[in-house]
């Protein structure tokens, strides 16, 4: 992809929310992308096939000034969003501007929030105002695990705030973290490996991801007061949670459903290389620890048979080196009709939006584009909105991980729409 105007993008993103002037909040930057696109492997122009069809985009700065933006939920009737900021404050954008107080009523002080990961929508929001909210939960002696709480939005304050769900997945490693809710109406979240001894040879944490009895390394599946469904896959196994809908993963980051076949469709980040682009099926096994493309961080085989075992499902895509993916969406609107069907998937390694297309004319039927390197931004969720335009919630390099007293609002909401100059 060819780079425009970058150098002014970054600058207007390193100075968010302290030096941004009017006329940066609606300023744009100018990408070219082809479709189907290079069809070289890392997505970067090939001499043996051609460019492709131009589709030429902006990208707008909706609003900056946030603190590590993690998930974003639009409002109904709307392109009014929901955004939480990692360390733990859940944010609402109007009108194009982002409300400079928090929404009220978070944290409450029972739950122990260390963090905040996901907020999404009742399937009646519009009619009962009840919203999720999945965060990392602390207990005494230091311990986390993923937590699913239930509130209602009253204007710019949250009430009624209560945990539906509390994982049985206690320690201090990955976390995951993601929810979304399915077109069957339900609950899906996904819980981390929790593996605080991933710079270890040692597998016996991180093979909970292959118990049954944990939610550890899972994608669990709920109904909307936090109950699993009767027909999720080990519903009535004595030996197994009734809240799995599959198992085996190491850091499920991104859940999306294809608009056709209703398949779910999962970004995992695996350990050195090995991040993975799965199909998931209910009651299967996607490997974790046994399986896995890359490494554990000693540089060693994750196991004595890594690359496959029966019974096990690989993935449909992997990335070796890691990209780290963050989020998932597939495109079904109008306004990039090249793009439909398309997924995009948000990395921070390489700082980029990944464009996937499967299907595709040869001589390679699948094509990745790195869409956006050049903006030097992480992105950490990427959604189609209602006005067909893509969104994006980024955030600079130079803060750590969740609990950071590195709360520097770097972080910005951007759309992607086409170009017609």
């Amino acid at each position: 992809m060819r780079q425009i105007q970058s150098i002014a993008f970054a600058a207007a993103l390193l100075c968010a929310g302290a030096c941004a002037t009017a006329q940066e909040e609606h300023a744009s930057w100018t990408f070219d992308t082809h479709v189907p696109g290079p069809c070289s492997p890392n997505g970067q122009p090939h001499g043996g096939c051609p460019a492709g069809e131009l589709v030429r985009i902006h990208v707008v700065t909706v609003a900056y000034g946030l603190v590590r933006p993690w998930h974003i939920t639009f409002l109904p009737g709307g392109t009014d969003m929901l955004v939480t900021e990692l360390p733990g404050d859940l944010r609402i954008v109007r009108g194009g501007k982002l409300d400079p107080k928090p929404i009220a009523g978070w944290p409450a002080d029972a739950l122990r929030a260390r963090s905040m990961n996901s907020v999404v929508l009742h399937p009646d929001f519009a009619r009962n105002r009840v919203l999720y909210l999945s965060y990392v939960k602390q207990r005494d002696g230091g311990d986390t695990t993923i937590a699913l709480a239930r509130a209602r939005l009253d204007g710019a304050t949250l009430k009624d705030v209560k945990d539906v769900f509390v994982a049985d997945a206690w320690g201090t490693g990955a976390t995951a973290g993601r929810a979304e809710v399915g077109p069957d109406r339900m609950l899906y979240l996904t819980v981390g490996d929790r593996d605080a001894g991933n710079t270890t040879d040692n597998p016996s944490y991180r093979m909970l991801a292959q118990d049954l009895n944990s939610h550890v390394g899972k994608v669990l599946r709920l109904r909307d007061d936090g109950t699993a469904p009767p027909d999720n896959p080990f519903v009535g196994r004595k030996d197994a949670k009734p809240e799995i809908y599959t198992y085996g993963h190491r850091n499920a980051q991104g859940l999306a459903w294809h608009p056709q076949t209703g398949e779910l469709w999962a970004t995992e980040v695996g350990p050195m290389g090995g991040d993975e682009l799965n199909l998931l099926v209910p009651g299967h096994n996607y490997g974790w620890p046994l399986v896995t493309l890359g490494k554990i961080y000693t540089g060693h085989l994750a196991s004595d048979q890594p690359w496959s075992r029966p019974g096990m499902d690989n993935p449909v895509m992997f990335w070796v080196p890691a990209i780290s993916p963050s989020s998932l969406m597939i495109y079904t609107g109008d306004k990039f009709p090249l793009w439909r069907g398309h997924y995009f998937i948000g990395a921070l390694s390489g700082q980029q939006l990944l464009r996937v297309a499967f299907d595709q004319p040869p001589p390679q039927l699948e094509r990745r584009e790195s869409m956006l390197t050049s903006l030097d931004a992480r992105v950490r969720d990427v959604r189609q909105g209602p006005d067909g335009y893509l969104y994006l919630a980024v955030e600079r390099d130079g803060q750590s991980g969740p609990g950071s007293t590195k709360l520097t609002p770097n972080g910005s909401i951007l759309r992607i729409e086409p170009a017609h100059d």
